[in-house]
């Protein structure tokens, strides 16, 4: 999938729809960011020496594994649940290409439960277990109020 065809299964836009690609192959979720340097994120961190944060590198693999999930009502958006062993291996730098592989380990609708590596090249960068809920984004608006 392109970034059209994944802009059709998740609700992110502008600067944070992080995958250019995505593809499924069974159960695994497969993504891919090319980091330009241009980024919001990178502005301040680090000004001398670049490296894509942490949380950002954990919403691509939610994203990837977001793609394994057909959204189909429009009001319906991805929210993190948890966050599990997260493991930082490698920085992730300006003109890296960023790859994901995301599998749902078990699901108990609405929330679903994954593990998630990313890499650049053959260098293992990421791993992480976590979890999302599939909500409705306006009963949670009108339950601000």
């Amino acid at each position: 999938m392109n970034r059209d065809e994944i802009m059709k299964l998740l609700p992110h836009r502008n600067s944070m729809l992080l995958l250019d690609e995505a593809e499924r192959i069974g159960d695994t979720a497969h993504g891919m960011y090319k980091v330009n340097g241009n980024e919001f994120f990178l502005d301040g961190h680090f000004p001398d020496f670049k490296v894509v944060p942490g949380v950002i590198l954990c919403e691509i693999l939610a994203q990837t594994a977001c793609s394994l999930i057909d959204m189909k009502e429009s009001s319906s958006i991805p929210v993190y649940a948890g966050l599990e062993k997260v493991r930082f291996k490698s920085p992730v730098r300006p003109g890296d290409e960023f790859r994901t592989e995301c599998r749902i380990t078990k699901a108990r609708k609405p929330f679903y439960f994954c593990e998630g590596s990313g890499y650049v090249g053959d260098k293992l960068c990421i791993t992480a277990s976590f979890s999302f809920a599939i909500v409705d984004k306006d009963k949670i608006c009108s339950q601000e109020s």
